[in-house]
């Protein structure tokens, strides 16, 4: 088993300041920052747990400030920056190296000769966060470990009143803080030795969060503190600083015992990915893929019990720092998260949960931060259900499973005929199915700035009906798996088919229309969407369109990290994402990379092009891309200009998931 031990050469703050680290518990609480200890934007912070409903994920420690003592002064090892966008961080030159060890980020600093080293860890399926401080050599430093505290939503607008009490309460070396009146409580202290900590209350005025300037939002903010821990540690000796909102009892173990077992939960985690463990990219993809499966505690149990079992329970974050858990997302991300690294009985727990939440024969769009009930504008996350069910049953062979989801899918199949909520139907002319609900984004290309929909497509998309007819077939063949008639099925594919093939081809262009039947006309527009009538198990393209369609993508939409949403010879193409919410959203499906789609355009052209080598080409830029943002991980998002520069999302699911996928086939097609 191959160590995924990731090193990030250090070279300048600033940097540093521009790459990224995540760490996460399970529960979809998280803590993350800058590689330089400056944070960048409204999610870094220390400790942002996952709270019960109506809290969601919660901002409590915003920043935790750590100084060692050189010569007669403290110097902070980490930093701010300020409104004027001056950069306070003195102790980045003792920074001698970076690495994500098992995905625990570990910082090693030289201070006059003394090797301090610095760790973060949430335990999994807990609310808590310990930094470890070991001095590895030299004979003692005094260290002061400083919490700003806070309790906001992680992504709501910045600042609070620093007048508000931050109430600290203690018994002996244990400290509790609230920021108010009925605010959650978060709970601080050191192990194993005492800490003294000294209540001298601090703010920092005027924080300036460039990520957050860059992208239009609200920027700048006050934090504040109500004292500070300090302590002598020795060489050879760790000393841990943890803050929690479990309950004391809950945190007695030994903080060593627990990094322990996080390391030993991780690496089974890559023996159960059997083929994984020997290559640097798929063990270090492996363990980012477990950051995104979740159990979603902050919901009200009596909604997601399946079968009695809490345990069964599970979703999965779109992207770190801002998604929650979506439907279309969890179901493209399935195989490369669960199946890939062999956690079935989480794909299994996934499946049942989402298909509990079923409604009018359509699976949930989202569920939004910090709610209990679901929002389901979507016309392709039922579709995408189908193509998970597959791929799952294809690894496991499940009938269970498959006889417990078969009345469900069979009435969305039937509430598509018949027509579901949003306008989303088939029409009964030519059994395509139609989303036409004005107002709403119901495919995944689905940016919406105020009411102004930037790529609507209503009428009849080309990946839609790819989905529909691979649903279609798989309902065929799974009626027969399980001894039931499946004729209305083929009789419907059929005729889909025959009308998908004599609307979709433009001809003129030589690929797919993108919609027919809008209010316009057909959309010629050349996108990616049309690789699905290719890539999926159940192609609805006839065979001899294969080729012409993944050529003409390859041509105009591949880049070395995805596809572009958009051919650049439009005249709406945007190549960069940057500016207002207004201007991202405007380029967010009109040009931009999309990693995910790499998944499919590989499955694609794995059909036309029995070339092993150039095959694994296509992922040949993803390894020095986990050195580029979120160290370790893979972005939302990249510009469909050359450099193509990482955007949105840190770590994205789909994005970690499909390029895996990806990956595995590749050793696979090489042995």
């Amino acid at each position: 088993m191959i160590e995924p031990i990731l090193k990030i050469p250090v070279k300048t703050a600033e940097d540093f300041i521009g790459k990224e680290w995540l760490v996460t518990n399970g529960l979809g609480g998280y803590a993350s920052g800058s590689l330089a200890g400056v944070n960048t934007r409204r999610h870094h912070g220390l400790f942002i747990p996952n709270l019960p409903a109506p809290r969601g994920r919660t901002m409590m420690l915003p920043y935790l400030e750590e100084k060692v003592m050189v010569g007669v002064e403290y110097v902070s090892l980490g930093g701010v920056e300020y409104s004027d966008r001056q950069i306070d961080a003195p102790g980045f030159s003792f920074l001698k190296e970076f690495r994500l060890d098992w995905q625990t980020p570990v910082w090693t600093f030289e201070v006059n000769g003394q090797v301090l080293e610095k760790r973060i860890l949430m335990p999994y399926g807990n609310n808590t966060v310990y930094v470890s401080y070991s001095l590895v050599k030299g004979k003692s430093l005094e260290v002061q470990v400083r919490p700003y505290c806070g309790c906001r939503k992680h992504d709501s607008i910045l600042g609070y009143p620093y007048t508000w009490p931050f109430n600290v309460t203690h018994k002996e070396n244990n400290y509790e803080v609230a920021a108010f009146e009925g605010a959650p409580v978060m709970r601080m202290t050191c192990k194993p030795f005492s800490a003294t900590f000294i209540p001298q209350s601090q703010l920092i005025k005027n924080i300036f969060y460039r990520q957050e300037f860059n992208r239009g939002l609200d920027c700048t903010e006050n934090i504040f503190s109500p004292g500070s821990f300090y302590f002598t540690i020795q060489e050879g000796q760790t000393i841990y600083f943890l803050a929690s909102a479990e309950p004391w009892e809950s945190l007695e173990d030994d903080p060593g015992s627990i990094f322990e077992m996080e390391l030993q939960r991780r690496k089974k985690l890559l023996s159960l990915a059997k083929g994984n463990e020997n290559h640097l990219i798929t063990a270090q993809l492996t363990l980012a893929a477990d950051q995104f499966i979740i159990l979603p505690r902050t919901r009200n149990q009596k909604e997601v019990l399946i079968d009695s079992s809490l345990e069964r329970v599970r979703t999965v974050i779109a992207g770190y720092h801002w998604f929650t858990d979506w439907g279309r997302d969890t179901m493209i991300s399935l195989e490369g998260l669960t199946l890939c690294t062999g956690r079935h009985e989480e794909a299994k727990a996934i499946l049942l949960t989402f298909g509990h939440y079923v409604r009018n024969g359509l699976l949930p769009n989202h569920f939004p931060e910090g709610e209990r009930t679901a929002i389901y504008n979507t016309v392709d996350a039922t579709f995408w259900y189908f193509h998970a069910i597959d791929r799952y049953f294809q690894y496991t062979q499940d009938k269970e499973v498959l006889e417990t989801l078969y009345p469900t899918l069979q009435s969305i199949i039937a509430e598509h005929i018949k027509g579901t909520e949003f306008w989303i139907h088939m029409d009964q002319a030519d059994g395509l199915i139609t989303a036409a609900a004005e107002g709403f984004q119901l495919t995944w290309m689905d940016a919406k700035v105020d009411e102004w929909v930037v790529t609507p497509r209503r009428g009849k998309p080309v990946e839609i009906q790819a989905l529909w007819y691979n649903a279609l077939k798989l309902m065929e063949s799974w009626s027969s798996t399980l001894g039931k008639s499946g004729d209305v099925y083929t009789e419907l594919a059929n005729r889909v088919a025959v009308s998908f093939n004599q609307r979709f081809w433009f001809q003129e262009g030589g690929y797919l229309y993108d919609v027919v039947d809008t209010e316009k006309g057909d959309d010629a527009s050349l996108r990616p969407n049309q690789i699905m009538a290719v890539s999926l198990r159940f192609p609805v393209l006839e065979q001899k369109f294969w080729k012409p369609v993944v050529d003409v993508v390859e041509a105009k939409l591949l880049t070395p990290l995805g596809l572009r949403t958009l051919d650049q010879a439009d005249r709406r193409y945007h190549g960069h994402y940057e500016g207002s919410l207004w201007d991202r959203d405007a380029a967010y499906h009109q040009g931009l990379v999309w990693t995910w789609l790499i998944g499919p355009f590989f499955d694609a052209y794995k059909k036309i092009y029995n070339e092993p080598e150039k095959v694994k080409g296509l992922l040949q830029a993803f390894e020095p891309h986990l050195q580029q943002a979120g160290v370790g991980t893979i972005s939302e998002i990249f510009d469909g200009d050359d450099p193509f520069m990482p955007r949105a999302c840190i770590a994205q699911a789909w994005s970690v998931a499909e390029v895996l996928r990806c990956f595995m086939d590749g050793v696979k097609d090489a042995k």
